[in-house]
């Protein structure tokens, strides 16, 4: 056995020598930081003080049509074409993805492909070649490939302008979502996949326990930004006359000349939906770092609960100390 390391001394702080002033410890100043912040709350001051007091912002306006009926409806347009969107986005983009990282170099080819084609083209542009579909095939077959057809449906019937849309969107969507999953894969290091396999771990149990735990963590992140774009990507599909949120308030606005107070109702709600999804993707996350951090960090109600809490403690020791003061000022009376 080998004999244990000596313990090192480390110096500590000097002590004050008998008759000499204890060692006055002074923290560091940072006054640039302060001045940062001064400006930085001026300019946020400002800023509300501009929102606030200037009348051509119609807040009153902005409060009577916030929840207005037909701008409700179309919030919930919103909602459903975004959740289509993302949903048949990153199916279609998983499949995809494992194109990519496939060994058949037709399936990588195919998929590469149809990441360079969807990415390249302009959503706006894919949104209008959907809805014109019917110019290039007035009706949709069904049947064998390359062979008869049992039945044939027009193209009009078959492919509405929300249907058109949910097509463009997911399609778009895929590209970018394949791109996302792929890169998940990759971030998993392949000798753990390795030492499962010679383990004789079944090969969908390695995909559920081993790489998917440690993939979500670089897919949600990037997943999350996508789908707080696709909130506000549908404001796209005006062009096809759909009543989502921004088209509606244009057609509103149209009506009454309330223009900057109909655009602040829809910033709003593109904000109330846009922040719903940012807490949803931060504890998504938070979920997914269990496998990498020891301690999890806390979220923000814990940290409030934390602050108040210590507030709350200074509170109580400034109040035990005056008390204890006033008691012994009464003891020496």
């Amino acid at each position: 056995m080998t004999a244990p390391a000596p313990a090192i001394d480390r110096p500590g702080p000097p002590e004050a020598q008998p008759g000499e002033k204890p060692l006055k410890v002074v923290p560091a100043r940072h006054p640039w930081r302060w001045a940062a912040t001064a400006v930085t709350l001026v300019l946020v001051a400002m800023a509300g003080n501009a929102l606030v007091t200037n009348p051509a912002w119609d807040w009153h306006f902005v409060g009577q049509y916030l929840f207005y009926e037909t701008v409700l409806r179309s919030v919930g347009v919103t909602l459903r074409l975004t959740v289509l969107g993302i949903v048949l986005g990153f199916l279609l983009g998983t499949v995809i993805a494992l194109m990519r990282l496939s060994a058949s170099p037709l399936l990588t080819t195919v998929a590469w492909g149809y990441v360079w084609l969807f990415r390249s083209v302009p959503l706006i542009l894919q949104l209008l070649f959907w809805f014109n579909l019917a110019l290039l095939y007035d009706q949709i077959s069904f049947g064998i490939p390359f062979g008869p057809s049992f039945f044939a449906v027009g193209t009009m019937d078959l492919i509405g302008p929300m249907t058109a849309a949910t097509l463009g969107l997911a399609l778009h969507q895929a590209a970018y979502a394949a791109e996302i999953v792929r890169s998940g894969f990759l971030s998993v290091d392949q000798g753990q996949l390795e030492a499962a396999a010679a383990l004789g771990i079944p090969r969908g149990r390695q995909v559920r326990r081993i790489l998917l735990p440690q993939a979500m963590r670089s897919i949600v992140p990037n997943a999350g930004n996508e789908i707080i774009g696709m909130v506000k990507g549908t404001s796209v599909v005006y062009i096809m006359a759909i009543p989502e949120l921004f088209y509606q308030v244009q057609v509103i606005y149209a009506r009454n000349g309330r223009v900057i107070a109909l655009l602040l109702v829809a910033a709003i709600w593109y904000l109330l939906l846009t922040t719903v999804l940012s807490i949803v993707q931060y504890h998504v996350e938070r979920h997914y770092a269990r496998g990498a951090v020891r301690t999890l960090p806390p979220t923000p109600l814990q940290r409030v609960r934390r602050f108040a809490g210590n507030v709350a403690a200074a509170r109580r020791q400034r109040r035990a100390g005056r008390e204890q003061f006033a008691a012994d000022l009464a003891g020496e009376r």
